[in-house]
């Protein structure tokens, strides 16, 4: 490349980029409405919870005071509940008794995810708590162990700051529809299927 193309090729960027940064402040200067939101992470991939635990650290960073609750997960220890519990800002509730493939017990497996929700309306009716983390409240809807109904009134009628972030496979479109974020996780590859065992630090 001679100098008068990469000359060229440096305008035609410097251009693009203008036009992109014109874009996004102009959609910086519409946004000006501060308020809590509703994050939604779901799909077959794998991050969903590692995503909302990302989201619980940085609400601390921030000063902020974070509730979870996990309504599956609870057979075994996890790195981020250990982690977590140090953390008096945290209100940290594991709930589940395991996957439902494990326990194999549905009216069980709704009990255990009735006595989960009511620790989670607690939570979403305090103005204290800042950010609330329902992990895989998504499978608990997709299973019909709770109406999806039910949460999302419950969303409706929670502090005006307060951020919610819900996880698991299976999001119904009643969340879906309410909420202001939502990623949808889709698998590539996963070490599991090659034959490795979950991991401290990745999986667990």
């Amino acid at each position: 490349m001679d100098e008068s193309e990469e000359s060229d090729r440096k305008r035609a960027h410097r251009v693009r980029m203008e036009r992109k940064k014109a874009v996004v402040d102009a959609k910086i200067a519409q946004s000006d409405e501060d308020r809590g939101v509703v994050v939604v992470t779901t799909g077959n991939g794998k991050g969903k919870s590692t995503s909302g635990f990302g989201m619980v650290a940085r609400a601390l960073g921030h000063g902020m005071h974070v509730g979870v609750v996990q309504f599956i997960k609870g057979a075994f220890s996890t790195g981020e509940e250990t982690f977590f519990r140090r953390f008096p800002e945290v209100r940290y509730h594991v709930m589940g008794e395991g996957y439902t493939w494990e326990t194999q017990d549905r009216e069980r497996d709704i009990a255990k995810a009735r006595a989960a929700w009511a620790v989670a309306l607690g939570l979403l009716q305090d103005p204290a708590v800042n950010l609330v983390l329902l992990d895989e409240l998504n499978i608990v809807l997709k299973l019909g162990y709770l109406p999806a109904a039910e949460v999302t009134a419950a969303l409706g009628r929670r502090p005006s700051q307060q951020h919610v972030v819900i996880t698991g496979r299976g999001a119904p479109p009643e969340l879906i529809e309410i909420a202001d974020t939502v990623t949808e996780m889709r698998p590539i590859k996963h070490a599991f299927d090659a034959g490795v065992r979950a991991q401290k630090g990745v999986e667990l």
